[in-house]
């Protein structure tokens, strides 16, 4: 998994688990507290309903109720108001407490009536009826009353003359037995023993009504009822507690901070090992490398970095060696041209033709590696100049074998060109230079190759690539030596000097060459058959109008 990935499933992971963790205590204590809260609104709504209704039952009158007010509006924290219809209001819990009268709740007010309930025994009977309830009212008023009830439930009513020319009324059951018979005298058995047989339907029904005349007929006496507004609107009301709150948070946050150590110390570790491998390198110790296992993307930058030291490392081992080669290049020739030049001075030597021509042989060959050694640094560079144009590979071969066939003709070698066919196989580049690339080819390749051997110049074309393969049927290269054949002043064979083993910087200056025309140099060799160095260089886009001709056919001049 690469580093980027790991770090954003890391942050997702925490992020969720934070979330979710805080969605969930926050609703289980948001249910929780909620419950709680409606539960303690009831209970201070009853205990304020109750206490309020206990009071107007026990004083008969609102008089007096403000203490209370006062009390119930400190233990439960409620605003209270209290009102009546024909009062308007009466009591403010705001105003008892020396405080400016806030906006009032949305709640609907609470009724508060304390008027009592008239209730019956067990087994009440119909006639004694006017003993129980009327007791308060006038006995005319409980005739009329109860005649009302009976009228309101159908039954007949007979009005007779009672005494002090007071009606009495009598009812009768719904199948005709007497139901009751009222009057301002004492219950008759007849009376009582017809009520008795009433059913339980009208006994019921009888029982509403009283009541409801008993709550009419005691209205003007008792206390009105009462109007109870609770709550303001700038009610804090309860708040979810902070302490589960802060537990949680510091739990995440806990979490977090072990996830962000963990992954700083996974990202550090590796950075820190990087820091102190390139303060190394910088103070010269190029052997410094770091851990670089995994495949995210610090193990990469790892390996980056390992790959890099060790090509400083290489190349300031080729740097030390170069110098060294060159010292050693230019060692002994110089050493005998002293030598000569101190003879020649001293008298020791006459200065004739045969001495003068080596010693002027000895001074070009110094001057040819020091211009080879200018080309491969301006080649290396980037500054080597190229005049580059269209050209004919052909005619580049043809022009290579002519160059070098003295050479090969002396060295007893049979050089030869083949490959193909008449027109013209294009390339674009500079003329000279590849010239100078494939004749370090030819050169190199007539060299290892015995007397009674051959070279060949061979052309190709396919793929979009131009090939000129130099093969030779010399002694051979041995596998292990194949890597360092483009490597500076290197000879296969050490014992080789500069007259039979060049100056070992051909095949540099050749592989550069090519190489900055956007081609390769490929190698393949068998020790006892032969080499081929191949030259493979981009054909231009739009063909190249000629065809290729069999292997064995010559190149036409």
């Amino acid at each position: 998994m690469s580093f980027r990935l790991r770090v954003f499933s890391l942050v997702l992971l925490v992020a969720v688990a934070a979330s979710a963790a805080t969605a969930w205590l926050t609703l289980r204590q948001l249910t929780g507290q909620l419950r709680e809260s409606a539960a303690a609104d009831r209970q201070s709504t009853t205990a304020i309903t109750e206490e309020l209704r206990a009071y107007g039952a026990g004083h008969g009158t609102w008089d007096g109720v403000a203490a209370t007010v006062r009390t119930l509006a400190g233990q439960t924290g409620q605003r209270i108001r209290l009102g009546t219809d024909r009062q308007g209001q009466i009591a403010d819990s705001d105003t008892l407490l020396g405080r400016d009268p806030r906006p009032g709740g949305t709640a609907p007010p609470l009724l508060v009536d304390p008027r009592p309930q008239l209730e019956f025994p067990p087994g009440w009977e119909a006639a004694s009826m006017r003993k129980v309830t009327p007791r308060v009212i006038v006995s005319y008023a409980s005739d009329v009353s109860y005649a009302a009830c009976l009228t309101r439930l159908g039954q007949p009513v007979t009005v007779l003359r009672g005494k002090f020319g007071m009606p009495a009324f009598q009812g009768k059951a719904p199948g005709g037995t007497p139901c009751a018979e009222t009057g301002s005298g004492t219950s008759r058995p007849a009376d009582i023993a017809a009520a008795e047989a009433c059913d339980a339907t009208a006994r019921a029904e009888v029982l509403a009504c009283l009541r409801r005349v008993f709550t009419e007929r005691t209205a003007a006496v008792a206390p009105q009822p009462l109007t109870v507004r609770l709550g303001a609107v700038d009610d804090a009301g309860q708040t979810l507690a902070a302490g589960p709150t802060a537990l949680v948070a510091a739990g995440v946050t806990a979490a977090v901070l072990a996830c962000a150590l963990l992954l700083g110390r996974a990202v550090l570790r590796p950075v820190r090992a990087l820091t102190a491998a390139s303060r190394g390198l910088g103070e010269g110790d190029l052997g410094r490398r770091v851990p670089a296992s995994g495949k995210d993307e610090i193990a990469e930058l790892g390996r980056s970095f390992n790959r890099m030291a060790g090509s400083l490392q290489d190349s300031e081992e080729r740097q030390r060696r170069l110098v060294g080669d060159i010292a050693h290049e230019l060692r002994t020739p110089l050493a005998n041209l002293r030598g000569y030049l101190e003879a020649l001075r001293d008298g020791v030597l006459e200065a004739d033709a045969e001495l003068l021509d080596s010693l002027h042989e000895e001074v070009l060959l110094q001057q040819r590696i020091v211009d080879d050694l200018q080309d491969l640094a301006l080649a290396e560079a980037g500054a080597l100049t190229y005049h580059r144009r269209p050209l004919d590979a052909r005619e580049l071969v043809e022009a290579c074998r002519t160059a070098h066939s003295a050479r090969a003709a002396a060295a007893g070698v049979t050089l030869e060109a083949v490959g193909a066919g008449p027109g013209t196989v294009q390339l674009h580049g500079d003329p000279d230079r590849l010239r100078q690339a494939l004749g370090n080819l030819v050169g190199n390749a007539v060299r290892h190759t015995a007397p009674g051997g051959g070279v060949r110049l061979e052309l190709d074309e396919r793929d979009e690539r131009v090939r000129i393969a130099v093969r030779d049927t010399g002694s051979g290269i041995p596998a292990a030596d194949l890597p360092h054949l483009f490597d500076r002043f290197w000879r296969a064979d050490a014992a080789r000097g500069r007259a039979t083993g060049g100056s070992g910087l051909g095949l540099s200056i050749a592989r550069q060459i090519v190489a900055d025309h956007h081609g390769a140099v490929e190698v393949a060799s068998e020790v006892g058959v032969g080499s081929v160095f191949t030259v493979v260089l981009p054909a231009p886009r739009g063909g190249t109008g000629s065809g290729v001709r069999d292997q064995h056919g010559a190149l036409d001049p």
